[in-house]
């Protein structure tokens, strides 16, 4: 038990009432005047009255009770007073007031404006309305009460009362009572005093109120132990008038408190949200740390934080509990200089840094109370979500903290560990400890300490301090150890406000997630957070370098970062529970691949996020590849790659499609020596080409065109990519080690491709129009990949293309001919030892054509198809020699003499 408070000066025996005070008693004394010159109405009010007969003829006698006595003759002014009446209720005393201000002139008496709010400043002239609150024993509010403020001052109407306790119950029976049955029932004798208003007089109806607070004592009026049964919140109302009087309690009530029977009917009696009521004014008071120090002392700390909802009684350790609450106590009042002991500059300091309002106060002082849970493990939730911190849920169970402080008791509770790795990191470096450990210097770079501080939040202060403090119990007591400690942390936070960073979680990115949004053309999601946190960082690792919304294109290395973060935070994650098994997680080719079967749609859910919930994934990794270079792709290819085929995987054409043209950006920037080590040419080949096989009427027209457009173009880039083209002097070399640089794999890929890909699909889906121009134009870009390798696929080309252009309906869709007719010119430049062979078929395709389109009449489009015809065969004539061109020209004309005009503007030409 702490020793007492030594105020062993005699207290004053009179009390002198301030101007406002001498007012309201006059007030005060007229109502009653007013009321016993007057017959009570009967059944005024709602309340039931019960007065007893030895009462009934009895004058009205009022007397400011409890606190506002104790308090005055403290020499502390009070401006919340309870007003004892000893015949009537505080309602009914209250309406009779009203009554008696509502006569004409009364109010004027007393300078009342009535009925009004207190506005003015000092809050003098004013009378509220009364707010009657009813009892609620099960609350442990066991009176009916009327508040209302009058001269600034916040009054409470309450009739004197005794109480009847049962076995049967927990609830008191109210009674009108005696002034003496009242002072008896009261918690402290020091609550106990009555100023009388009629003779001004002190009433220490105990006969202990006066001497109790001249020897800095507190007692019950009555025996402890049956005190505290009846009232178990009695035991934290002392507690608390203990620590804000500095007072010591009474050996019984001491012993009384700490009766296990009292401390159950604490626990199970006294409703949790009285307890918070109870420490929170203990904790906000003058001297919270007395009030922890006494709780420990009188062993309450289980039965007051505790979690009433646990089922097996967890009782934290509090052995160190005192080596906290005296820490910080220490921090609170130490001065920079202080004679004697070493640590207090080094505590003034901290305090500087982490306490700097009333409510860091507050809350240091709360997570000092809950710090003995701080490392008792949560039970893990049977759903896998991370559960609470038992500190936090004794803060909301046990003394029904905010929600808002909950968050705060749980975050430090989380980051306590955080904040002391990277405080050690700190320490070590600046001292060049070995004690560094490997990657430890990166917590403490400025852009990392600050994007902490940004993840700790707006209370880190507070986070801060329940680290340091949990050291301090965790360590041995000795004063060496606690200022190793504080010296540790001091030198931490120091380095944070060097680094100008005690308010980094402040800070605003220079671009908004709208800007960054439209910079990389990406509709804002969840991603948006982390992205802006890359912004974020890198303005800390760059504190004078401004940025604009366009940072992302003008900052170089902004760019990078932001890649690396894409693909590290973003699209790794997404992408884990689909890896494409035909490649390892270092992006080489699988020996032995596993194909994954997806068996229903809500398995999918759970196994491809990325296409679902978060298809945003897939529009950043094309922009991160659209701003990579080579280096880039080499280094972070693990990451790029297996996505990449895991899209192309997907069963959706749609989503193969993207698959496609991510595929077709990163060959652009794939080094063939890159693709040639990790043996990947083959496993790409076979990952692209099913989708040529998407094709009406199996697939939508429109689904199958949005693929095969993406697909051929990639397929296309991919032999770029793995048929590097050889000078004659190094093929054989580069041959023997590598047999897909041999001139002859390439050409067998492209005739793959023209066989099973585009003449395939002209065959299946040539009606479609559409498809069947997009599968023509294919032939024009393989052609000029092949060159005259591709000379064996003339009798297949030469029929089709001509049968596209002697189509009678040729003109109801103009590109398909178009494309027909530059797929020819491709032919005739590419393949023109062998043109002579096929010039019949040619001239024959192209001169129906012409007539045909001549037959439309003056169009736009048959004029567009007229200038392309006639640009063949003039490509035709320069390439078979203008003579045999003439020849076989006046053949044709001779037949047909409407084309004299087209046969000899086109002998001529000739395409580039």
């Amino acid at each position: 038990m702490a020793s007492p408070s030594g105020n062993q000066s005699s207290q004053p025996r009179r009390i002198e009432l301030t101007p406002t005070e001498t007012r309201l008693r006059q007030l005060l004394l007229d109502v009653a005047s007013y009321i016993d010159s007057h017959s009570a109405a009967e059944g005024i009010g709602s309340a039931e009255t019960n007065i007893p007969d030895t009462l009934v003829k009895d004058p009205l006698v009022l007397r400011f009770t409890g606190g506002w006595v104790r308090d005055k003759l403290l020499g502390v002014e009070s401006h919340d007073i309870d007003v004892g009446i000893n015949k009537m209720t505080g309602y009914q005393f209250g309406l009779r007031m009203e009554e008696y201000l509502q006569i004409p002139g009364n109010t004027m008496r007393y300078g009342l404006n009535y009925g009004l709010d207190d506005t003015d400043t000092a809050g003098q002239s004013t009378l509220g309305g009364l707010h009657k609150i009813e009892a609620n024993p099960e609350k442990s509010k066991h009176l009916e009460t009327v508040t209302t403020r009058i001269m600034g001052l916040d009054i409470d109407l309450v009739n004197l009362r005794k109480e009847t306790y049962s076995e049967e119950s927990r609830n008191p029976q109210m009674e009108f009572g005696t002034p003496e049955e009242d002072a008896l029932r009261r918690d402290a004798t020091i609550n106990a005093m009555f100023f009388n208003l009629h003779d001004c007089s002190i009433e220490d109806l105990t006969s202990h109120g006066f001497e109790d607070m001249e020897l800095g004592i507190i007692r019950t009026p009555l025996e402890a132990y049956q005190t505290f049964k009846d009232d178990p919140l009695r035991i934290l109302r002392l507690v608390r008038f203990a620590s804000r009087l500095s007072y010591q309690i009474d050996p019984q009530a001491a012993d009384a408190m700490g009766d296990a029977h009292i401390k159950a009917a604490l626990k199970a009696k006294i409703s949790r949200e009285r307890v918070g009521t109870e420490i929170e004014k203990m904790l906000k008071g003058p001297n919270p740390h007395r009030a922890l120090q006494l709780i420990n002392d009188l062993q309450l700390y289980s039965t007051i934080f505790t979690d009433p909802n646990d089922t097996e009684v967890t009782v934290p350790n509090t052995e160190s509990w005192p080596q906290v609450y005296d820490c910080y106590q220490k921090l609170l009042v130490a001065e920079s200089e202080s004679d004697g002991d070493s640590s207090a500059g080094t505590l003034a300091s901290i305090r500087k840094i982490l306490i700097t309002d009333t409510e860091g106060e507050y809350l240091g002082w709360l997570l000092t109370a809950l710090a003995p849970w701080a490392n008792v493990q949560a039970t893990s939730s049977s759903e896998g979500k991370l559960p609470p911190p038992v500190a936090a849920v004794v803060a909301r169970e046990g003394i029904k903290a905010t929600s808002k402080v909950c968050k705060i008791v749980t975050d430090a509770v989380r980051n306590a560990s955080e904040i002391a790795t990277i405080k050690e990191a700190v320490v070590h470096q600046g001292i060049g400890d070995s004690k560094l450990k490997s990657g430890e210097d990166v917590l403490i770079t400025r852009d990392a300490l600050g994007m902490a501080v940004r993840r700790w939040g707006k209370h880190w202060r507070s986070h801060a301090l329940l680290a340091l403090l949990l050291e301090v119990e965790q360590s041995d007591g000795s004063i060496e150890a606690i200022q190793t400690t504080l010296s540790n942390f001091y030198t931490f936070l120091l380095h944070l406000e060097e680094k100008d960073l005690l308010e980094a979680y402040a800070l605003t990115p220079s671009i908004n997630g709208k800007q960054l949004s439209a910079s990389l053309s990406i509709k804002s999601g969840v991603w948006m957070k982390d992205a802006l946190d890359v912004v974020m960082a890198w303005q800390l690792r760059n504190p004078d370098q401004k940025i604009s919304e366009n940072a992302l294109n003008e900052v170089q290395t902004l760019k990078m970062t932001f890649i690396e973060h894409i693909l590290k935070n973003v699209v790794r994650p997404l992408f884990d529970n689909s890896k494409n098994q035909s490649v390892t997680s270092q992006g080489r080719k699988a020996t032995k691949p596993k194909r994954q079967k997806h068996n229903s749609m809500d398995l999918e859910l759970n196994m491809k996020p990325w296409k679902f919930d978060h298809s945003y994934s897939i529009d950043l990794l094309s922009w991160a590849l659209r701003n990579s270079d080579e280096a880039l792709v080499e280094k972070y290819w693990p990451l790029i790659l297996p996505p990449v085929l895991t899209i192309l995987d997907d069963d959706s054409p749609g989503v193969k499609a993207r698959g496609c043209e991510l595929l077709d950006d990163l060959l652009k920037i794939t080094s063939s020596t890159l693709l040639e080590q990790t043996g990947l040419g083959q496993v790409l080949t076979d990952a692209v080409m099913p989708c040529l096989l998407y094709l009406p009427t199996l697939t939508p027209e429109a689904e199958s065109i949005g693929l095969l457009s993406a697909a051929y173009p990639a397929l296309i880039t991919l032999a770029r990519a793995r048929f590097t083209p050889v000078t004659h002097q190094t093929a054989l070399s580069e041959a023997s080690r590598d047999p897909e640089r041999r001139p002859n794999y390439r050409v067998k890929y492209f005739d793959e491709i023209l066989r099973k890909g585009v003449l395939g699909g002209y065959r299946h889906a040539g009606e479609h129009v559409k498809i069947a121009e997009l599968l023509v134009r294919q032939i024009a870009v393989i052609l000029d990949q092949m060159g005259i390798h591709a000379v064996k696929h003339m009798k297949d080309l030469i029929p089709l293309l001509s049968n596209i252009l002697i189509a009678p309906f040729g003109m109801a869709y103009p590109p398909l001919l178009l494309a027909a007719n530059r797929c020819l010119q491709t032919i005739i430049l590419e393949l023109w030892p062998r043109i002579s062979v096929y010039k019949a078929d040619i001239l024959e395709a192209v001169t129906i054509c012409w007539c045909r389109v001549k037959e439309e009449g003056a169009t736009n489009d048959a004029a567009t198809v007229s200038t392309a015809l006639k640009d063949t065969v003039g490509l035709l004539s320069a390439t078979i020699g203008e003579e045999d061109a003439h020849a076989d020209f006046r053949m044709l004309v001779s037949h047909n003499e409407r084309l004299a005009d087209f046969l000899h503007t086109s002998q001529s030409k000739a395409l580039p």
